[in-house]
Parts: C-alpha cells; sequence; structure tokens
C-alpha cells in the first residue's frame, strides 16, 4: 500500500542508515523501531520521548506491514514487542486539545489509506462510528438550520460549521488512536 513505509532514498534521521524495522511516529516522522527505543530508553523511561526532529511527545510508535512480517526473526520480534509495550503505555495518551489536533493529519492521512487499502480492515463498529460522525455532521454544514445563521451574520455564521467539523475530527482521529493502538499494541 503506498504511504505504508518510508519515504523513498530517505535515512532514518537518528542513525542516518537505511530504515531497519521502520516506525512511524504520530507526528509522521519515520525512524527505526530500534534507534527510537534507544532514544527512548536514554531520555525518558518513564514518559514518552520527544521527536529527535520536532520535539513533540511520541504516544504512538506504528511499525510498517513489512516489518510485521519479519515477526519470526527473534531480534524483529524483540523490537516489536518493545514497541507494542511503548503504544500500550502512552498510545491512548494525547495529553491535550492541542496535541490531538497536531496529531490529526497523521491519523487521517492512516485512516484514509485503512479504508481505501481493500486488505486491510476496521472493525465495522468504527467503520459504522466514523461514517455516522461524517454524514450528521455533512447533513449540519449543509442543512439551513444553524445555531449561527450564515444569512444574519455572514461569514462568522460559519464559525459553529467550522467547530462542528473539527469536532468531528478529532472524534474520528480518537477512533482510529484507539483502532491503532489496539492493532499496534498487541
Amino acid at each position: 500500500m503506498e504511504g505504508d513505509g518510508p519515504p523513498v532514498n530517505d535515512c532514518c534521521t537518528i542513525c542516518h542508515d537505511n530504515f531497519d524495522i521502520p516506525c512511524q511516529a504520530n507526528c509522521s516522522h519515520w525512524f527505526c523501531g530500534r534507534c527510537i527505543l534507544q532514544v527512548w530508553d536514554h531520555a525518558a523511561a518513564l514518559q514518552p520521548c520527544r521527536c529527535p526532529l520536532c520535539r513533540r511527545p511520541i504516544n504512538l510508535l506504528i511499525p510498517t506491514e513489512a516489518s510485521q512480517q519479519q515477526r519470526v526473526n527473534p531480534e524483529v520480534a524483540n523490537i516489536l514487542g518493545r514497541l507494542e509495550m511503548y503504544n500500550r503505555r502512552y498510545g491512548e495518551r494525547a495529553s491535550d486539545f492541542m496535541q490531538r489536533l497536531r496529531d490529526l493529519p497523521f491519523l487521517l492521512r492512516r485512516l484514509l489509506n485503512d479504508l481505501l487499502d481493500p486488505h486491510r480492515s476496521l472493525p465495522f463498529v468504527i467503520k459504522a462510528r466514523i461514517y455516522l460522525a461524517v454524514f450528521f455532521s455533512a447533513i449540519y454544514v449543509l442543512s439551513p438550520v444553524d445555531i449561527i445563521p450564515e444569512g444574519v451574520l455572514g461569514v462568522i455564521g460559519l464559525v459553529d460549521d467550522l467547530i462542528l467539523v473539527l469536532i468531528c475530527l478529532v472524534h474520528v482521529a480518537a477512533l482510529y488512536r484507539s483502532v491503532l493502538v489496539f492493532r499496534h499494541g498487541g
């Protein structure tokens, strides 16, 4: 699937070598699984580590499907096990609303890839909740009934629509985060 791995001709920014067991952090940066776990071990073993590039707290590390398929190798299995432990410990943590907003592009991009990939499936309940949230948000935005009417206040009347869309996106991202934590948290 496109987008399931690090960018072509890129390397790990920690070891400056080709990716070994690549994983993507919630800030969208890619690292070797071993490298980012070493950063966590040496910098902040009792709390989520910070991205070496953007300094955002990393609370979710998603390995590639190709890495998951190499689990028969004991060394790979050990690193994937530690990544799962990390995700169980910090994956549900999105400390504040701003952190949730910063994670939106990462989570929505991965969700779109999951929805479009015929080889991947989301649980029916999660899919139904996502589609219902998007459907009812679209109905509200398109309906003439508004809390703040556009006809009276013009552009300012769009505020309630934008707030509702933002709340919907944060809700959908939170649902998908729980799927990722379940899928990659063991």
